[in-house]
């Protein structure tokens, strides 16, 4: 790897103790240049330019045949739904409830994956004959995942097999108290597993122990759609299985998994049939937004469709996410797609309030607490925005955050991470703090009791010490290729536009431009953002640096000396396309 070194703009509230108060840099990481003969040949067969092929082989795409599954991906790309464990039982038992006119119920979560999950599940088994229905916990009286409220629920309705989808790998005690009620569990999860799996009729996880699935990373409605693809193959009906791929493009779009392997065939043909055979649900959700009906991206889905499916269940009942997402009528959705909205309103003022509480609250939780993670506690904070804000407080201060409020008489809250950092794997090591925890290497859930915060914080914030390093508190910008302005012709940027999906492993390619010269006169532009332009070797473009401000006077006084890192952007203005790049970084 190139290490070099650019400035980090500080933001505001950012004058933290010690270190935190230092103007870091932001690290620049070029990627190493690949094999010059590899590089030339595949950029002959592939007739694109060699900075492009220098991207794709960093990427591991280093042949004509992956490039060809990249730039063409299929269903045929998929994996073997049966080689994930226990399949073959999961499969056998849902079959025999349909056969049998048992009652199924499908147990999802509040956030985007479990109620995509469970709106897709609900869906498809009604369609192959099952009697079947769904069921969200609440976020504020059950928790996530199953419930014993959720158990006993499923029990009066009369339901005989409960298939849960993005939750159910830790559900011991409820699984075994369902089996005690009679009641049969299929696990449809993505969640990291316990030392015990529970006792389940079938456990679908590809992270499971022994469990020989080629990909681990797919969120739980990605799981939920491979248990439809091997019902669908063992009853002779594979051509249902694509109507479903737009629900699994939704979540593991907002779940920020991995898109490659089989996340990127989901979200790149989810997308397109999210684009041209939209549901009445999606469609009233996209016009309430503001948004386009048919161009539809992965940063339109994190940014403006998630936070509105998220916000119902953050500050009430999730179902109405569901409600929503399986409608089949658009006027009834339009009532719905308005009730999102308002929640999501609703959802930004809370979250906004808690953030500045926060902010308040930091400078004097360093100097008592020292450099290490942020965990903090106020039991007035709404319990549906604490995620949210962990995330938010991890962006601004570049640290793990635990954000924990009081509900029942428990600490519970979200963790967030950097980088680097193993959220999961800290919280386990002081697992015996905790009353409960689970979630991914980047993000969890926690809960403590309340004479215990303390305790746990210190415990907690000795591990993150002893795993944090100075690269680490660096943020890095990972450069894909080193390119000059003249090289972004229009065939490379329509190339270059077959590069999305775009999302974590396979992001936006990020270029560096060297000793650019500074056309006009920069100025800032809305909130803090940097407008300018820039030129070299006769070729002009509009640059933009969101959040960036405080670049201005450096980029006014190297005019004819700058080093940008930036990715290409395309908006919309006044109704016509128009090329720009998205400042990242300047030195």
């Amino acid at each position: 790897m190139h290490l070099l070194t650019g400035t980090l703009p500080m933001r505001e509230g950012s004058h933290r103790r010690n270190a935190l108060t230092t103007k870091k840099a932001y690290r620049w990481t070029v990627a190493p240049p690949p094999p010059d003969g590899l590089l030339t040949r595949l950029s002959e067969e592939l007739t694109i330019a060699p900075s492009l092929v220098s991207v794709l082989i960093n990427r591991g795409i280093d042949s004509f045949e992956r490039a060809r599954q990249y730039f063409r991906p299929s269903l045929d790309q998929l994996h073997d739904p049966f080689l994930m464990d226990g399949m073959h039982l999961a499969v056998d038992r849902l079959l025999r409830a349909r056969d049998q006119k048992e009652k199924v119920l499908v147990y999802g979560d509040y956030d985007v994956d479990g109620t995509n999950g469970a709106s897709m599940l609900h869906l498809f088994f009604s369609e192959i004959g099952c009697t079947s229905a769904y069921y969200i916990p609440d976020r504020l009286t059950e928790g996530y995942g199953i419930s014993q409220t959720g158990v006993e629920y499923a029990k009066k309705e009369g339901v005989t097999l409960l298939v849960a989808i993005d939750c159910g790998i830790t559900a011991l005690a409820q699984v075994e108290y369902a089996r005690q009620l009679g009641i049969d569990v299929i696990i449809c999860d993505h969640h990291e597993p316990a030392e015990e799996i529970p006792n389940a009729v079938a456990v679908l996880d590809a992270l499971k122990p022994n469990c020989r699935y080629p990909f681990k990373s797919l969120c739980g409605t990605g799981v939920g759609f491979k248990f439809i693809q091997a019902i669908a193959r063992t009853i002779g009906q594979d051509h249902l299985v694509p109507k479903y791929i737009d629900f699994v493009a939704l979540a593991t779009t907002a779940d920020i998994v991995p898109l490659v392997d089989e996340n990127r065939v989901f979200v790149r043909l989810g997308l397109e049939r999210l684009n041209t055979d939209t549901r009445p649900g999606i469609r009233a959700l996209l016009e309430g937004a503001g948004l386009k009906i048919g161009q539809m991206t992965t940063g339109q889905v994190v940014f403006a469709l998630a936070p509105r499916i998220n916000a119902v269940g953050r500050l009430g009942d999730a179902k109405r996410a569901v409600e929503l997402l399986i409608s089949t009528d658009f006027e009834s959705s339009v009532r719905f797609a308005r009730v999102l909205e308002q929640e999501n309103l609703n959802r930004r003022k809370i979250d906004e309030g808690v953030f500045e509480e926060a902010k308040n609250l930091v400078e004097e939780y360093f100097t008592k607490h020292g450099d290490g993670a942020i965990v903090m506690h106020q039991e007035q904070w709404h319990p549906g925005v604490v995620g949210i804000v962990a995330s938010r407080m991890v962006e601004r201060y570049y640290r793990p955050a635990v954000m924990l409020t009081t509900v029942e008489g428990v600490a519970k809250g979200s963790a967030r991470s950097i980088a680097g950092v193993n959220i999961h794997q800290a919280l386990k090591t002081v697992e015996d703090k905790l009353l409960q925890f689970g979630g991914h290497k980047y993000a969890a859930g926690v809960s403590v009791d309340l004479d215990r915060i303390d305790e746990f914080r210190d415990a907690f914030n000795a591990v993150i010490r002893g795993m944090l390093t100075e690269d680490l508190l660096t943020p890095e910008i990972h450069i894909d290729t080193e390119i000059d302005l003249s090289e972004l012709t229009p065939k490379y940027l329509r190339v270059l536009k077959q590069f999305a999906p775009f999302g974590p492993q396979n992001m936006r390619p990020t270029f560096l431009a060297r000793e650019v010269s500074v056309v006009g006169l920069p100025r800032i532009v809305g909130k803090d953002h940097l407008r300018f332009k820039v030129k070299k070797n006769g070729v002009t473009f509009d640059c933009i640096g969101f959040g960036l401000g405080s670049l201005l006077e450096l980029v006014k006084t190297k005019q004819n000396a700058l080093d940008v890192v930036f990715s290409i952007d395309e908006s919309d203005f006044m109704g016509s396309a128009m090329t720009q790049l998205k400042i990242k970084d300047v030195r």
